[in-house]
């Protein structure tokens, strides 16, 4: 298997897997069938757009290679049409996102560091990719994107880029190294949720009102 080819299962599997959690997480919110395969398809594909863009690739692959639009909306579709059989919907919209996080991490830093972006360039770029899609998700269901929270979630994104860039580098950007850094990326996100790890957040502190005494 060729390095693009490998890069395009990769992507066409990260945007499977962001479509079923945009999905998954339109049907919790009790989304139609249009509803669930739109979120669908701009969790899948958002953060792959920015970064076309980005790298000047236009037109983008989403619109460009009609399977990548395709895969998502069947994918969105399947979970609708699936979803009374999928258990737990809140537990599968973490795995897949996590699993989504991890590929895109790996493919927008590859396909960044391809365009000749220089190597932190590339790492901002490889994290935007993988967190923009799960952006848009919670964004079109009423959420407070999971970004912008105390998770673990564009550090993961920005650690497993740096761990791509590195692999670069040294020449062992091949498919067994970077199946590794994708899977880093995931169990560092899982294993953050299950024992609550955070990036610190600011104290607020009450204000003061102190009395002043009597006043001669």
């Amino acid at each position: 298997m060729t390095t693009s080819t490998a890069l395009l299962f990769a992507d066409l599997t990260g945007v499977a897997v962001f479509a079923a959690s945009g999905a998954s997480a339109a049907v919790a919110k009790r989304l139609d069938l249009f509803g669930v395969v739109f979120v669908g398809v701009v969790a899948a594909l958002g953060g792959g757009i920015f970064r076309d863009l980005v790298i000047d690739e236009v037109p983008p692959l989403a619109f460009a290679d009609w399977r990548y639009a395709a895969a998502a909306a069947v994918t969105a579709a399947a979970v609708f049409r699936l979803h009374p059989q999928l258990a737990r919907l809140r537990t599968t919209v973490l795995v897949l996102d996590a699993a989504g996080l991890g590929l895109f991490t790996v493919t927008g830093t590859l396909k960044a560091l391809d365009a000749h972006v220089p190597a932190v360039g590339a790492c901002l770029i490889g994290m935007i990719t993988a967190i923009g899609g799960g952006l848009g998700r919670d964004l079109l269901t009423g959420e407070i994107p999971v970004v912008l929270r105390r998770e673990i979630y564009a550090v993961a994104a920005l650690a497993g880029s740096i761990v791509v860039a590195l692999l670069s580098t040294y020449g062992l950007a091949r498919a067994a190294p970077l199946t590794a850094a994708a899977t880093f990326v995931f169990l560092l996100r899982l294993i953050s949720l299950r024992r609550r790890w955070s990036a610190p957040v600011a104290t607020l502190r009450p204000p003061r009102t102190g009395t002043r005494g009597p006043q001669g």
